[in-house]
């Protein structure tokens, strides 16, 4: 009977285990439904949009980047379309060894590791670094076989910047290049994020970074379905790039080529402007370089040797190379004698061939002297004693009122970024600087273009145009119109005069008398006998040494690179100036031996369309705009600034 009931209570205690085991599971289960109802149903939207965010990526398009043209049609900055190896560094465990295997597939040569590492240490957080550009069709056929074997690399199809012309005007173009991380924090913090979205490349100088703006575009964006692994499925919809607008510069390539072919191996600069609109019409600097080397990130090899270089072919000399002007001075110096009341135009000095202050004897460049000077026949002889005087009398602080409406020692506002401003002396800026007071003995250099003077070609190019003009002041500009791919509006850059220097119609008549006579009779004669046109001038001589009192100048004893520069300015016709230039060939020597020459032969070129004889490479013509302006030109052609030092001749 007892254990009857034994069982019977084990039963009942089974039972409630039982039960509660039951009610526990279903509790659970009901939870379990509540949870899935609620993700199911209430959440369902939610969880929808996500799952297709997953699913869908956007992706930048970046634009395609605005041509370039010179102001004949010539194609001077272009895109390409081509396959590139890209790496991904975050994604490879190791760079070096997957780069050695890749070797194994197709060519990689040590040049292109070199600039595979300079870009990595200088972007390390890029999300795709190039390593080899420009696949041949075997080489994209070779990776993509092999594709599998490689995580973080892929072949993409890119558009490449490319500068048919080479080294050809490569200091007034510029040249794109990675975006460095500065530039990325720059933009970002500028606000323009979003339009540089997928791009990798930015204008670093000339003016590829000067309309940058304009070049780059806007960039589009794309829906795509991406699988598990990331990769592009299929494309949803499409917002796309605006692309860059196009520029036409005011620069004569075929201008250009010839005046960096005639300079040979000498270096210099020379800077060539219409005086009725500011159009920059060549705009050289020798030696040059070619901007192709730093598209995708210059190797470290090329970068030291173009650096290295002791002719500087990275100077942008016309912009930022600075030069005492020597004689070419004068004429400016002529009319601010004129102005002030200094001298009269009939005034005459007796040049014995030095001028004396004190003790000291400031030597003429004719050892004999010229004689009675007057104004004018001190242009046309290029009689230093009557400007030593001149000088004096005037004093370097009229001299600096005078000078700098023309631009000497100013900032011109061409449109390319980086140019510097020179020197142009004054008691004020010498304090400034040295914190010493002007002495008397140091303004007679300053009348001849030398002492502290130091000045760019580019301004002695813009002051000669502003000469030409009669003194109407234009800003000097290397775009002369910009055009939207799209529809082909053309938006041009109106000339618009600066300023006006006033000046008496007879002195400036009087002093361009004088350049004529320069060209006919004087220093220049010798460069522009048998011109079909007139031409006013001055030659220059610009010392790059000190000469020590008693001592005799004398290239052959004196290396180089330490020997005079050349110098001249000119503008033609004379009566209707169409041209004004201005030039150096460094170490040249006697201005009218080296300059004067080459400045014969642009005018020959512009105003008459000739070619010197000798002229007989041929220049690559590729018009995309209207070539009707180019049916009567000749197809047959051909870091930190350089500062002289700054002696007076005494």
């Amino acid at each position: 009977m007892v254990e009857v009931r034994n069982a019977e209570a084990e039963i009942a205690r089974l039972r409630w285990r039982l039960v509660f085991a039951i009610m526990f599971v279903t509790v659970l289960f009901g939870a379990l439904v509540a949870r899935f109802v609620w993700l199911q149903v209430y959440r369902h939207a939610e969880f929808h949009a996500q799952a297709e965010d997953n699913r869908i990526a956007v992706v930048p398009v970046p634009p395609a980047r605005g041509l370039i043209y010179d102001r004949n049609g010539v194609l001077l900055a272009e895109n390409v379309s081509a396959y590139t190896l890209e790496l991904a560094p975050r994604q490879i465990a190791n760079i070096e060894k997957t780069i050695d295997e890749l070797a194994q597939v197709i060519d990689i040569g040590p040049r292109e590791r070199r600039r595979f590492k300079r870009l990595y240490d200088d972007t390390k957080n890029s999300e795709w670094l190039p390593l080899k550009t420009r696949l041949t069709d075997e080489e994209v056929a070779k990776i993509a076989a092999n594709r599998y074997r490689f995580e973080g690399v892929d072949v993409k199809a890119r558009l490449f910047r490319n500068y048919p012309l080479g080294e050809t005007a490569s200091h007034v173009i510029g040249f794109i290049g990675r975006i460095s991380p500065d530039e990325k924090r720059k933009i970002d913090d500028s606000g323009n994020g979003s339009l540089y979205a997928g791009s990798t490349h930015i204008g670093k100088v000339g003016v590829e970074l000067s309309y940058e703006a304009m070049l780059h575009g806007e960039t589009g964006f794309d829906e795509v379905e991406v699988s598990a692994g990331g990769r592009a499925v299929r494309s949803l919809s499409r917002n796309p790039a605006t692309p860059g607008k196009n520029l036409i510069l005011s620069i004569d390539v075929r201008l250009q080529k010839l005046v960096e072919e005639w300079y040979g191996e000498r270096k210099g600069a020379l800077v060539a402007i219409e005086p009725a609109t500011g159009d920059v019409l060549a705009f050289v600097s020798k030696p040059t370089y070619d901007p192709n080397l730093f598209i995708d990130g210059i190797d470290p090899v090329t970068w030291k040797e173009l650096n290295d270089d002791q002719d500087k072919p990275l100077l942008n000399r016309p912009l930022r190379g600075t030069y005492p002007p020597g004689s070419t001075y004068k004429p400016f110096m002529a009319l601010a004698v004129l102005e002030s009341g200094t001298r009269t135009a009939g005034a005459t000095i007796s040049d014995p061939g030095y001028f004396l202050l004190g003790g000291h004897r400031f030597r003429d460049s004719k050892p004999g002297g010229n004689g009675s000077v007057d104004l004018k026949k001190s242009i046309i002889v290029s009689s230093d004693t009557y400007y030593y005087s001149a000088a004096y009398d005037m004093g370097v602080d009229k001299i600096h009122d005078f000078m700098k409406p023309w631009g000497f020692g100013q900032i011109t506002g061409i449109d390319i970024q980086n140019e510097v401003s020179g020197i142009l002396p004054s008691s004020a800026w010498k304090m400034k600087r040295y914190k010493q007071k002007w002495l008397p003995g140091e303004t007679p250099s300053i009348g001849i273009g030398q002492g502290y003077n130091s000045f760019t070609i580019l301004q002695l190019a813009h002051a000669t145009a502003t000469l030409a003009a009669g003194g109407t002041v234009m800003r000097p500009h290397v775009v002369k119109s910009v055009t939207d791919p799209r529809d082909g509006s053309k938006a041009l850059t109106i000339p618009v005069e600066s300023s006006r220097i006033a000046l008496k119609p007879e002195y400036l008549a009087l002093v361009k008398q004088g350049m004529i006579e320069v060209n006919k009779v004087g220093t220049g004669r010798i460069a522009f006998a048998g011109a079909e046109y007139v031409a006013a001038g001055k030659t220059g001589t610009a010392q790059v040494i000190g000469i020590k009192q008693g001592e005799k100048y004398d290239a052959k004893k004196i290396a180089e690179r330490y020997r005079d520069h050349s110098l001249f300015m000119a503008f033609a016709p004379a009566d209707d100036p169409k041209v004004a230039l201005a030039l150096i060939v460094e170490n040249g020597g006697f201005g009218a031996q080296a300059a004067a020459p080459i400045a014969r032969k642009v005018f020959d070129y512009v105003l008459l369309g000739k070619l010197p004889k000798d002229t007989a490479k041929p220049f690559p013509v590729r018009p995309e705009i209207d070539d009707s302006e180019m049916r009567d030109v000749p197809e047959n052609i051909e870091p930190e600034p350089l500062t002289p030092a700054q002696a007076a001749r005494n």
